[in-house]
């Protein structure tokens, strides 16, 4: 196993793949260097003399810049090294788009296809409230729903609690509608109940404008102000819609019905070594089968952003890139907070130290391809292939806003690892193996092995197979434990 790693031939820095001594040496394109102080596993290690003010490049473009002079075989963190991030940006459109060498494989995996058109990985049976107001009496009708009828030919029941729905106003509000509009019409579903109180802001008649045209076989709906025992009553339409949905079968359906989510959280310093550049290679591989990927975590794209620019599909798709950056920079800069308030403790415990470190990383889960569309929040994907998706950085926020858009599996990579789970299938993919051994009940897939001799070829054929299975049904850790949730991005006034 390699002891460092130098991710670019310009950077003047090389990774750390275990924990140095001071006094240990390294040996870096014939140039003998002697480690002068500590430097734990996935930190960075200064190649030379870095002079105040010069940049740090990793990944080869700049992380931000050195606080003083820094020798040779220095450790760069927190204590040395600053952003360069500030307010927003003017862009020009620089287009460099790349071919993709992945060939259309003709494989499939076995789905659920909706009389609307739309596919599905899951056949599910869920309570959708409009208000959390009613998030316990739905909650007392799925326990009920268990008991009594204890299905085990569909894949789970749920119920997605929420806090919103009411008190809310403006685009926050239609945040709300359109986000659960998005999980009534989503195709793990096989039924829906959508149960209100009466009384709220989001009430049905509205919401429905926002959920369209939709199969009242599969979507009912309940408002419990406006029945004697919701309870009962709610238990009677969820046996209806569990009658209409348990005899959904699969059928052999090619990739290109694919929708997958790209998502990091508890990033570490192997993150943009081993489990993003994966995912990015897995994009690629599925954007090649005519299947769709979305990237998202904009506040994660902040410095990495013009080389998602430069793979704009055309001028509108450029620039509806560059609002959807500076559009979230001026959200922080409205609420007098500034842009690189990142990253988290555990990043940099883990060997992350400014926004651009992270986000040069981060946006590796994207691949190579060319964006071909820019989404608004809870907005539908309407094109296959790479996607870029308004939502922040916050794990769940932004693996439900994936869902939200169509996706039916979120690949999650992280190096600190996490137990959670987003309303559709929630893929860990561990960025170290040490993390993989010890969390084997959060951790589905791991990456760590890149680093330890396996190829990322070899690599990446296990994880289309791992991934092909979860379509198939295989059901991942979170699904195993219950770990099912939404979380709506609320960014308004709360009345």
């Amino acid at each position: 196993m390699e002891q460092f790693i130098k991710i670019n031939p310009i950077d003047n820095v090389v990774i750390a793949l275990k924990d140095f001594s001071a006094g240990e040496s390294i040996n870096v394109d014939g140039i003998a260097i002697i480690i002068n102080e500590d430097v734990p596993r996935g930190h960075k290690i200064s190649l030379r003399v870095i002079k105040q003010g010069e940049d740090i490049v990793k990944y080869g473009a700049p992380i931000g810049h050195a606080l003083n002079n820094i020798t040779a075989g220095s450790h760069i963190h927190v204590h040395n090294l600053k952003t360069n991030l500030a307010g927003t940006i003017k862009y020009c459109f620089d287009q460099k788009l790349n071919e993709l060498t992945h060939k259309n494989r003709g494989l499939t995996f076995n789905g659920f296809k909706r009389k609307n058109g739309k596919t599905g990985i899951r056949n599910e049976l869920w309570i959708v409230p409009t208000v959390g107001c009613v998030n316990g009496q739905a909650q007392m009708i799925i326990d009920r729903f268990k008991h009594e009828v204890a299905p085990t030919d569909i894949d789970a029941i749920e119920v997605f609690k929420h806090s919103y729905g009411c008190s809310q106003l403006g685009d926050d509000h239609v945040n709300t509608q359109k986000a659960l509009a998005d999980v009534i019409n989503h195709p793990n579903s096989g039924g829906v109940l959508v149960m209100g109180l009466g009384c709220e802001n989001n009430q049905i008649d509205q919401l429905k404008e926002q959920i369209g045209d939709y199969n009242p076989e599969r979507v009912k709906f309940m408002v419990a102000q406006e029945v004697e025992d919701e309870i009962e009553a709610g238990l009677e339409l969820l046996k209806e819609l569990y009658e209409a949905m348990r005899n959904d079968k699969r059928e052999s359906l090619p990739l290109s019905e694919l929708k997958i989510g790209l998502k990091c959280g508890g990033s570490d310093g192997f993150s943009g070594i081993t489990a993003n550049p994966l995912v990015g290679v897995f994009s690629d591989f599925l954007v090649a089968q005519g299947g769709t990927t979305i990237l998202t975590e904009v506040p994660e794209m902040f410095g990495a952003e013009t080389q998602l620019m430069e793979r704009a599909e055309n001028n509108e798709v450029f620039e509806k890139t560059v609002s959807l950056i500076n559009d979230f920079k001026n959200y922080y800069l409205k609420n007098e907070l500034p842009v690189y308030e990142n990253p988290s403790p555990g990043n940099k415990k883990g060997g992350i130290t400014t926004l651009e470190d992270k986000s040069l990383g981060c946006t590796q889960k994207g691949g190579t391809a060319t964006v071909v569309d820019v989404l608004r929040y809870a907005e539908p994907l309407k094109k296959n292939g790479l996607n870029l998706l308004s939502a922040p950085g916050n794990d769940l926020v932004a693996a439900s806003a994936l869902g939200f858009s169509g996706c039916q599996m979120v690949l999650f990579t992280t190096g600190r690892g996490t137990p959670f789970g987003s309303f559709v299938p929630t893929m860990k993919i561990s960025t170290n193996s040490d993390l993989y051994n010890r969390k084997r009940n959060w951790i589905d897939f791991n990456a760590g092995n890149l680093v330890e001799g396996k190829t990322m070829d070899d690599v990446l054929e296990e994880f289309i197979e791992f991934i092909i299975k979860t379509a198939n049904g295989e059901k991942l850790n979170h699904e195993k434990t219950g770990f099912k949730e939404i979380a709506i991005f609320k960014t308004g006034v709360t009345l």
